[in-house]
């Protein structure tokens, strides 16, 4: 069985179900599962720690589930154009699987969302696939053949899934960026199962 770890910070809830419909997508693929996981907080407090567990939504991920998955669907909230410090601080303590070479050829792919249209969407995207070339993955955006990617009028770029929030995060997910969604997962598994 294939496994594709969908990996994401949420603030508001939006980033969340997007993980949510790519984890449904992938597990459409026959021989595949998906994996649902988050990443803590950042604390300004050095005093301060999150419980081993969260109290909501998806466990914390561990390094040995991102050094096991056959493929990755990395996802973040826009905080000015770039991914959030919270998986930016997980993504640091990667220097292990960088040098071990555990994640070269696996395919991986992004998504966002933005309280904006013009809130730095695919600056973000690009963002988080920088490490992810690093890590020597193989990056799968979003085809012009899914056909959501012509009619969207909110989220939704070749370079992933995105979602548009509005300034108090409250816009539910069109149903475009719905679609989106569901397709990269799907093509993320697809590719786990060829490579």
């Amino acid at each position: 069985m294939k496994q594709v770890l969908v990996l994401y910070y949420s603030r508001s809830g939006a980033t969340a179900e997007m993980a949510r419909l790519i984890a449904r997508g992938a597990e459409g693929v026959e021989g595949v599962e998906s994996i649902l996981r988050t990443v803590p907080e950042v604390s300004e407090v050095t005093e301060a720690t999150e419980p081993a567990v969260p109290d909501s939504g998806a466990p914390y991920v561990s390094l040995d589930e991102l050094k096991v998955c056959d493929a990755l669907a990395l996802g973040s909230p826009t905080r000015f154009g770039n991914m959030a410090a919270p998986l930016k601080y997980f993504l640091e303590k990667t220097s292990g699987h960088w040098l071990s070479g555990s994640l070269v050829g696996k395919p991986a792919g992004v998504f966002t969302s933005t309280s904006s249209i013009h809130g730095g969407q695919e600056s973000t995207l690009l963002s988080m696939m920088i490490p992810l070339l690093h890590h020597g993955m193989l990056i799968s955006g979003l085809p012009y053949t899914e056909s959501e990617l012509l009619t969207t009028q909110t989220g939704g770029t070749p370079y992933g899934p995105s979602h548009l929030a509005g300034a108090n995060s409250d816009l539910p997910l069109s149903e475009e960026e719905k679609a989106l969604c569901l397709a990269l997962g799907k093509r993320l598994a697809k590719l786990a199962v060829v490579l």
